[in-house]
């Protein structure tokens, strides 16, 4: 008998029917022996219509109230899977996070696990019950509900799989696994069968919405094997894993795509120590997530400074810059929207030279202009026009020929 946390996405619950599916998922685990403990997330675009009837209501939602708010989607979800399991005859109870023992930092919004009480959880699943706890929240020593960011019930189940060490994470949403690309731009896209957490990282931090980086980040830091698939089918999905993967066909394993990107230069900086410190410091203390940063070289003692934000954070980017501006004594700043970033990813790209090459080539004959470039050892990100994201993914899809990609080994769940 194995231990197994399993995560259903929204769409995954969405109604009363998909409800009882999932129940009938669990109950199949069950049935081969394995103890589950269940996360949710809230049903359908649940969180999306709670944010917008919040805006109706006061044009500044009060933070503290919006994680409060926020995070009843999920145990509305979490109670009516209980109750269909209980109703095939299967023990279940459902847990807030401050029930499952969760405990976060005190920041609403975008909160931070600092520890997992595993006890109530332990108690349940001795009792013979399916535990089943909602995703994304938490609560602050002081007993403050918080929420972990869009995309936080990935990070609540890998989380927990942890704590409890757990066989594996099961991840199950409305797709089939990881792809190549993704399937509604590049139809030709492959899924694949195994991905490291190291491409699966750079993959999510860079627009692919299958995993949160967080939730890969902490799979890769407590070694929990993490299976992505779809709960309307039973088709092999992809398993992100650090062992070792068989060479692959092909130096890239996938490309990503992030939209809504919006950039900042500041024009004319004095090229001297501390000058960067001041711009970024004011952005970092109010958790505003800055990428891609460019810096031309010094002439004249001047030079120009542009920085990658999400375009959501760019009114308060553009609050901050105009008095950091006038501190520095630098020449002005401007600001640009409708941008994306497309990336190419591959563990393998460290050791094969004319990668990059091969990626600018296929871009300059899509005639996709390239705006900024950022890099790691296993990533090149181009920050492009938002309305050339189809065509580039595409393109780079062809150039590295992942439409033929074969993978050695087979991910199942045994």
């Amino acid at each position: 008998m194995a231990l197994i946390v399993q995560k259903y996405g929204g769409s995954s619950v969405a109604d009363a029917d998909k409800i009882r599916n999932v129940a009938s998922r669990i109950m199949t685990a069950r049935k081969r022996g394995d103890d589950v403990v269940a996360v949710v997330s809230a049903m359908g675009d649940t969180t999306d219509m709670l944010i917008a009837l919040a805006h109706k209501i006061s044009a500044h939602p009060d933070p503290r109230e919006m994680d409060l708010l926020m995070s009843t989607g999920e145990l509305v979800s979490s109670a009516l899977l209980a109750m269909a399991l209980r109703e095939m005859g299967q023990e279940a109870v459902s847990l807030s996070g401050m029930q499952a023992g969760i405990r976060t930092e005190a920041r609403f919004g975008k909160a931070r696990i600092t520890g997992i009480d595993p006890k109530r959880m332990q108690q349940e699943l001795q009792a013979g019950k399916v535990v089943i706890v909602a995703g994304f929240q938490g609560v602050t020593d002081d007993l403050e509900v918080t929420t972990l960011g869009r995309g936080g019930s990935d990070t609540t189940a890998v989380a927990l799989a942890a704590q409890l060490q757990a066989a594996r994470c099961e991840r199950f949403t409305d797709v089939e696994g990881v792809f190549t690309a993704d399937p509604r731009l590049v139809p030709e896209a492959r899924k694949l069968k195994d991905i490291s957490y190291e491409e699966m990282l750079e993959l999510a931090s860079y627009g692919a919405t299958v995993m949160h980086p967080r939730a890969v980040e902490l799979g890769a830091v407590f070694r929990v094997p993490i299976f992505v698939g779809s709960s309307f089918s039973t088709a092999p999905g992809t398993l992100i894993h650090g062992g070792a993967l068989a060479e692959p066909a092909h130096k890239v394993r996938g490309i990503a795509h992030e939209m809504h990107v919006a950039k900042a230069s500041v024009l004319g900086v004095p090229d001297r120590p501390g000058v960067a410190a001041a711009i970024f410091a004011p952005l970092s203390q109010q958790h505003i997530r800055v990428d891609s940063i460019v810096q031309n070289v010094s002439s004249d003692g001047v030079t120009d400074l542009t920085f990658t934000v999400a375009q959501s954070d760019l009114p308060g980017v553009a609050k901050l810059l105009a008095p950091v501006v006038r501190e520095i004594g630098a020449k002005g700043w401007h600001t640009a929207e409708g941008l994306a970033k497309v990336s190419v990813v591959g563990a393998a790209m460290r050791t094969t030279p004319g990668i990059a090459a091969r990626a600018f080539r296929a871009l300059q004959q899509a005639e996709v202009n390239i705006e900024m470039l950022t890099t790691s050892e296993i990533r090149i990100t181009c920050v492009i026009s938002a309305s050339h994201v189809p065509q580039a993914s595409r393109a780079l899809h062809r150039a590295f020929h992942l439409e033929s990609m074969e993978d050695a080994g087979e991910s199942r769940l045994a």
